[in-house]
């Protein structure tokens, strides 16, 4: 299959019309980024473009950059390409990119859910000829339940852990789902403590304006029972650790679309799972799909040869796209 707008390379996803690279793995000289995890976003590029709200993110994790920004919708032509940013509704600033060249368009979707959060842009459709999509969770299996009643979920076990004396230790990644559980969550409970690394991108956040409830970072003088029915939000790398140890009696939770699968919950060793995902399930991936309207239809990462399959079976000109994204694997947990 060719596509009229995108090549895909050994670098990554390119547009010959606009000389530029999204969301590339190799060293380019121009990468237009949809968003700030760091699969997506890597160092190294001589020049990035990315949306105003993600650019906070993406300066904190690579540093002193080359970074030009745009506002959602804001059209750019850069060579012989029109290009413009939407929100994804992954990550507060994650962005579908749309390519238009002589009337054919394309859009790179990037990662996406399309359930609004209350924290994040909310997924808009973009009508296109092509389109770019993640299959993270590309299974029929994974559809995901109301996030009211999961955050009702989390505060119950939340104050179980209270009334017993144990202290809740929840594993998101620091990006994105740690700040979406924070919104989600009752703070009458009690203190919400965090590990530096989340505690770090809230920061960057509340500094662009976001709204985040109030969190204590915790340091090497932070004392458990000076923070009664405290909650203790980390990275997943924390689980198990040293510095998790310190809380004493622990409750270890984890925060993923992973977590509708008992395998992976055994293996992460954790006492609950809570199906919390940034990223589209079953019927998500087919109904954003479905609304581009899209005739050709690429499938980079997740289950990409099942999603393909069953993308063909519905009419679809689909085809898998080899890439180094990672989905909610990608999402590190340590910056």
């Amino acid at each position: 299959m060719r596509d009229p707008v995108l090549t895909f390379t050994s670098n990554g996803i390119f547009c010959p019309a606009g000389g530029f690279y999204i969301d590339p793995w190799g060293r380019v000289d121009r990468a237009l980024i949809t968003h700030g995890h760091s699969d997506h976003a890597r160092p190294g590029h001589a020049r990035y473009l990315c949306t105003e709200a993600a650019a906070p993110v993406i300066r904190h994790r690579l540093g002193d950059i080359v970074l030009e920004t745009i506002a959602y919708g804001e059209q750019r032509r850069i060579g012989d390409a029109l290009v413009s940013f939407h929100p994804a509704g992954h990550v507060p600033g994650s962005a579908q990119i749309r390519v238009e060249v002589s009337g054919e368009i394309a859009v790179v979707s990037g990662d996406y859910k399309t359930t609004p959060d209350g924290l994040c842009e909310p997924f808009e459709p973009v009508r296109c000829h092509s389109f770019v999509s993640e299959s993270t969770f590309g299974l029929p299996v994974f559809r995901w339940r109301p996030q009211a009643e999961v955050a009702a979920e989390i505060d119950a076990w939340w104050r179980d852990c209270a009334a017993q004396g144990v202290t809740p230790l929840l594993a998101a990644y620091s990006f994105g789902k740690a700040q979406r559980l924070m919104a989600m969550l009752d703070p009458s409970i009690g203190p919400i403590l965090t590990h530096g690394a989340v505690e770090n991108t809230n920061a960057v956040l509340r500094a662009q304006g976001l709204a985040l409830p109030q969190t204590i970072q915790v340091t090497p003088d932070t004392k458990i029972a000076d923070h009664r029915g405290a909650l203790v939000l980390a990275p997943p790398s924390a689980l198990g650790t040293p510095w998790a140890r310190r809380f004493g009696a622990v409750s270890g939770g984890f925060a993923s679309g992973w977590m509708m699968l008992r395998g992976i919950r055994r293996r992460r060793a954790v006492d609950r799972g809570f199906v919390v995902s940034d990223h589209a399930d079953w019927d998500g991936l087919n109904e954003a799909i479905r609304e581009t309207g899209a005739e050709r239809v690429y499938v980079t990462h997740g289950y990409t040869e099942i999603f393909t399959r069953w993308l063909n079976t519905q009419g679809y000109d689909a085809q898998v796209v080899r890439t180094e994204f990672r989905g909610e694997a990608g999402e590190e947990d340590t910056a």
